[in-house]
């Protein structure tokens, strides 16, 4: 399945491993690389020796292109956009926040940078301070949202950049691959699916959830404190939506969620856990290995679109 992105970063299959804090580490991402995607570590807020602990264990187990997320508001987003040089990191892929101020360096040392966006503006503004592609993200996905669905937002972004866009929110099968590519994407991100991978190293019980979960099972709080955050339903998210429904301060609803998501992935906590899952959860029904999921996916799409590529 041949698209500009996977000619630009040089994989069998355009589709990318979401950069999930807390749960895509090295053995998650190598999985995903390894089945011919491109597997994404999280640096999110972990030190920097972790990561790169990580970006190791990744090299031991496949030769195939593999990327770090940078979560730019982090305080490891400097050191983190170093490492990365140092360990001549393949693909970065960024978050919250303008990577404009690492480009240069990154791109001095053959680094492909390819920004999460949720808005055409945004997209606009890393095409032109040398971003090789972007992630398109609908409000649809999991954890931190914007407001624009995937399929409103795709096509209007790929219509306003000439660099490669990839398709992230809603997508957990062939069809919304098939889906994203005919709105004129070169490939998706891939979030929820892969939480339940075998390789997934995410709590059993908060895997257990995702399984269960319905399609109106997501709830998205914060949006009055300008950070929206979709998870499944649970006592935390009820207890986030209270305080939000009473407009308390900023933080008092930002102690009440500090750590949340640690809680659900390593402690399994389903009750006090920040349970993040995108809407296509209802759809996700069973753990498989990254490349069965990879490979359902790629077989579902082809026969879809006639058996080519797009974007």
């Amino acid at each position: 399945m041949n698209t500009r992105v996977t000619e630009l970063l040089g994989i069998e299959v355009p589709i990318f491993q979401g950069g999930m804090a807390w749960v895509a580490d090295g053995d998650l991402a190598s999985a995903v690389s390894a089945a011919g995607g491109l597997g994404i570590i999280a640096a999110a807020n972990a030190p920097v020796e972790w990561v790169r602990g990580e970006i190791a264990k990744v090299r031991s187990r496949t030769a195939n292109p593999f990327a770090v997320n940078i979560m730019l508001m982090s305080p490891n987003a400097e050191e983190v956009a170093k490492l990365v040089i140092e360990e001549k990191v393949p693909v970065v892929t960024t978050g919250a926040g303008s990577p404009a101020k690492y480009m240069e360096d990154w791109k001095r040392a053959g680094i492909k940078v390819i920004p999460v966006i949720p808005a055409v503006a945004l997209a606009r503004r890393m095409e032109r301070c040398g971003a090789d592609a972007v992630v398109a993200e609908g409000c649809e996905s999991g954890g931190h949202v914007g407001e624009m669905t995937t399929m409103a937002l795709m096509p209007q972004v790929v219509d306003a950049v000439k660099i490669p866009v990839i398709a992230a929110g809603g997508i957990g099968d062939g069809r919304g691959m098939a889906a994203a590519f005919m709105l004129g994407a070169g490939g998706v991100q891939v979030g929820t699916r892969f939480v339940v991978a075998k390789e997934s190293n995410v709590h059993p019980a908060y895997k257990e959830r995702i399984l269960k979960a319905r399609d109106t099972d997501t709830i998205v709080t914060g949006r009055p404190n300008g950070a929206p955050v979709r998870t499944l339903k649970n006592k935390l998210a009820r207890e986030l939506k209270e305080l939000e429904d009473a407009r308390v301060p900023f933080e008092e609803f930002e102690n009440k969620a500090a750590g949340g998501l640690r809680r659900a992935v390593v402690e399994g906590d389903v009750d006090e856990g920040s349970l993040m899952a995108g809407q296509i959860a209802g759809l996700v029904s069973r753990e498989e290995t990254c490349r069965e999921i990879i490979e359902s996916m790629v077989r579902e799409a082809e026969a879809l679109l006639g058996g080519g590529g797009r974007g």
